[in-house]
């Protein structure tokens, strides 16, 4: 019996499969430069040219630079983001565990009482949180009648207010983002530490958490990138008083008609969500080369 055996050149195949790719990649890529790349790149021209006369000029920068109003915004903008990320990972970390773990209606209702100020709009919200935080809120009326407090508490106006408001609108982001992580944990893992002697808190500690630091670096970069572009919450739970770089920006092209001006606000924000980015990324890909390294060494 005769075999017949095609063989192709290695160069054509690898060649039409990278053909395929960019073809795949085309529309994606298309839609990114189209509005993202393009209206980013006017962005960043618009922010070299002066407000009145439109000619090149670098006073924009110089003013940021030395403006002790956006320096604070930024820093601001960072502390904030920065809070809300590391409490929407605290908070959503046992229910995203409790999604991964369980199963029935139980876990169809938590899950749909996770995602449930999702279906809400952010104003909506926000004004929520404004009734209940506000010096004749719920909380204050509250504590008041009980005779608990003399004076209204600083609950609103404030980075507190803020904090709270944008953790309610990101934490379903986060369950997902941990969830996902977590389901990808073997739970024989979990049950050979306990049948090995540890305690339930011992195997979350030493061996979920750290299989989970992905879905951590993951919910954190989310929130982080999410809270810092935020501006409605910031507007109505921070007050007038409370300048972020989103609000900042908005001021900048509504009230002051200053483009320049708003577009290098809005490139240092984006260089800060960038920067965020980058640092998390590498972090995560150091600890997955020390992992591999180490099991490498272990075979």
């Amino acid at each position: 019996m005769n075999t017949l055996v095609l063989k192709l050149p290695a160069a054509s195949v690898r060649g039409d499969g990278r053909s395929h790719l960019y073809g795949a990649l085309s529309p994606s890529l298309f839609v990114l430069g189209l509005f993202f790349a393009l209206p980013m790149g006017l962005m960043i021209g618009i922010s070299f040219s002066d407000a009145t006369s439109g000619a090149p000029s670098l006073a924009n920068y110089h003013r940021f630079l030395t403006d002790g109003l956006s320096l604070a915004g930024i820093g601001r903008t960072a502390l904030m983001s920065l809070l809300v990320a590391v409490s929407v990972t605290i908070l959503g970390y046992p229910v995203a565990y409790f999604l991964a773990r369980s199963k029935g209606r139980t876990r169809a209702i938590v899950f749909a009482l996770a995602l449930a100020p999702e279906l809400a709009g952010v104003v909506l919200r926000t004004y929520g949180w404004l009734i209940i935080l506000e010096d004749r809120g719920f909380i204050n009326d509250a504590l008041l009648h009980l005779g608990m407090i003399s004076a209204p508490l600083p609950l609103s106006k404030n980075l507190f207010a803020v904090v709270v408001g944008l953790t309610h609108v990101v934490l379903p982001f986060g369950i997902l983002s941990l969830m996902t992580s977590i389901q990808g944990i073997d739970p024989n893992l979990e049950r050979a530490a306990q049948m090995l002697g540890a305690s339930r808190a011992s195997v979350i500690r030493h061996v979920v958490l750290p299989l989970s630091v992905p879905g951590i670096v993951s919910s954190l970069l989310i929130s982080f990138t999410m809270a810092a572009s935020a501006y409605a919450t910031p507007a109505l739970l921070g007050g007038s008083g409370f300048k972020v770089l989103a609000t900042m920006v908005y001021e900048q092209v509504l009230f002051y008609v200053n483009w320049p001006f708003a577009a290098v606000l809005a490139n240092a924000l984006l260089l800060m969500m960038l920067t965020v980015s980058f640092i998390g990324i590498r972090f995560e890909a150091r600890r997955r080369a020390v992992r591999n390294g180490r099991s490498g060494d272990a075979s």
